[in-house]
């Protein structure tokens, strides 16, 4: 966030909520003058409204600072519209089902967009009885590794989280399962579909 929130910000989500200055006003304890000045740029929230003024718009604090509305539109929760966060810092691994404002140590982290397999990054799958075996020959040391493999089914998804000097496998249903995705923690997210 390299940004603090803009009067413009605050306007929009005020108007889109059909509010008049005076009501937003009301609803921080301040005066519509300071409302005012904020929209047309001659000052700023104070740091102690922001949690206050999130809520009173009805948007996340993330949303706030950004200045971009997150509306997930993928109410059935539909998996092939799932997206994966990794933080850089510390690798936790979060996954939404549509679109979101997700953050980790500090940061507003991107969804990961998925890349078909390279010659770096190729899938071996394997069907054996009721499961799928899926390795890649890969570096796994402490610098460049797989760091997660996942399968991705029509009603939900099972993940292998992996580690460095571990071997890049995993085994997972065949029952429903649709497409296989892993992450190298160094080129990124790629998709492998299953037929």
């Amino acid at each position: 966030m390299n940004q603090y929130i803009t009067g413009a910000m605050i306007k929009r989500l005020r108007e889109n909520k059909h509010m008049t200055q005076q009501q937003l006003a009301s609803k921080l304890n301040v005066s519509d003058k300071t409302i005012s000045k904020w929209e047309n740029s001659r000052g700023y929230p104070d740091i102690s409204l922001i949690e206050s003024l999130a809520n009173a718009l009805d948007v996340s604090i993330i949303e706030l600072f950004t200045g971009e509305n997150i509306v997930n539109t993928n109410k059935s929760s539909n998996m092939r519209k799932m997206k994966f966060y990794v933080c850089p810092i510390c690798g936790n691994i979060i996954q939404s089902t549509g679109e979101a404002v997700v953050s980790c140590c500090g940061i507003v982290l991107p969804a990961l967009e998925a890349e078909e397999e390279d010659l770096e990054h190729q899938l071996h799958i394997e069907k054996i009885e009721d499961e799928y075996y899926v390795t890649i020959s890969h570096d796994m040391n402490k610098e460049h590794y797989i760091s997660f493999i996942a399968a991705i089914g029509d009603d939900g998804y099972e993940i292998k989280k992996l580690y460095a000097e571990s071997s890049a496998e995993a085994r997972f249903k065949v029952n429903r399962t649709r497409s296989i995705i892993y992450y190298c923690n160094r080129h990124g997210l790629f998709h492998v579909p299953v037929r």
